[in-house]
């Protein structure tokens, strides 16, 4: 009676996965694993988005006129536990990331992804760029930034018309994406640099000492004319005075004795006071005009 019980149960077991074996046995596997582009660009990674190669030339043959391909985005640890949606109504969204560990976006046509550049090799640099639309925070199969460094781990999968899964691509290895320091953890300390650094700083200080030395010299020289005087002419000096006329009216008579000898040549006369005074006995008088 016990065997009896219990021989329903590995039926029902058999009644439960089987539509999940027939949906992997029908299921294609295309030799194809996502990897992040090879060309060497800024922001290939960021903190939020990382960017793909188009998987061109890969679903020939897998993937109809009227077939969609997605790109499934699920952390690392989580992958292993993604099961591919029966419908369009099971598709998960991006905010299922941070319940359900995965999410589905970038939905696109096989034409969207030709084997040959429509424009004849000048279209550019072909890739997919995973996180980079903020502004669908609320559109159901939005390409949102995504939320923390991961890692991810994403493969492409075909579906049809009704959602049903017809083939899907490898998962892609861990994918990390830039995380920033706190300020306190960098490293100011000088002697961590690097040699070409410091002789450049070297070389830098040096100019801007010698740029520091040429202007204070510069400016001696234009401001020394205030610190040292320049000497004063001959003419001007006192005692050697020369001029074609001379008013004696403003001088005291008490200052007219001493004008020098050499201003009787120039007209100008004694005052009447003088006349007739007796001159010193070391000197001879001067005759009167």
């Amino acid at each position: 009676m016990g065997l009896l019980w219990r021989q329903p149960h590995p039926g029902l077991l058999l009644l439960w996965v089987l539509p999940w074996l027939q949906l992997s046995l029908c299921l294609e596997l295309v030799l194809y694993t996502p990897q992040i582009t090879a060309w060497d660009l800024e922001g290939r990674v960021t903190a939020t988005t990382f960017s793909l190669e188009q998987p061109t030339c890969i679903f020939d043959g897998h993937a109809g006129a009227n077939d969609t391909i997605w790109l499934v985005v699920a952390f690392s640890n989580a992958s292993r536990d993604f099961q591919n949606p029966r419908t369009l109504a099971e598709v998960p969204t991006s905010p299922q990331l941070l319940t359900d560990g995965h999410y589905m976006t970038l939905p696109l046509s096989p034409d969207q992804l030709p084997c040959e550049d429509p424009q004849g090799g000048r279209g550019g640099i072909r890739l997919l760029r995973v996180g980079s639309d903020f502004s669908c925070q609320q559109q159901p199969y939005c390409n949102a930034p995504l939320p923390s460094p991961g890692p991810y781990s994403v493969k492409f999968l075909v579906m049809d018309v009704s959602g049903s899964p017809k083939a899907e691509t490898k998962w892609s290895d861990p994918i990390t994406l830039c995380q920033g320091k706190a300020p306190g953890s960098i490293d100011t300390w000088p002697g961590r640099r690097s040699g070409c650094m410091i002789v450049i700083t070297s070389i830098l200080l040096s100019l801007a000492c010698l740029l520091l030395l040429a202007f204070l010299a510069a400016s001696t020289l234009r401001f020394s004319s205030l610190w040292w005087p320049e000497e004063v002419p001959e003419q001007l000096r006192i005692g050697s005075f020369m001029g074609k006329h001379y008013v004696t009216h403003h001088i005291p008579p008490s200052e007219a004795a001493t004008l020098p000898v050499g201003l009787s040549s120039l007209g100008v006369k004694r005052p009447q006071s003088l006349e007739g005074s007796h001159c010193r006995p070391q000197k001879s008088c001067p005759q009167s005009q």
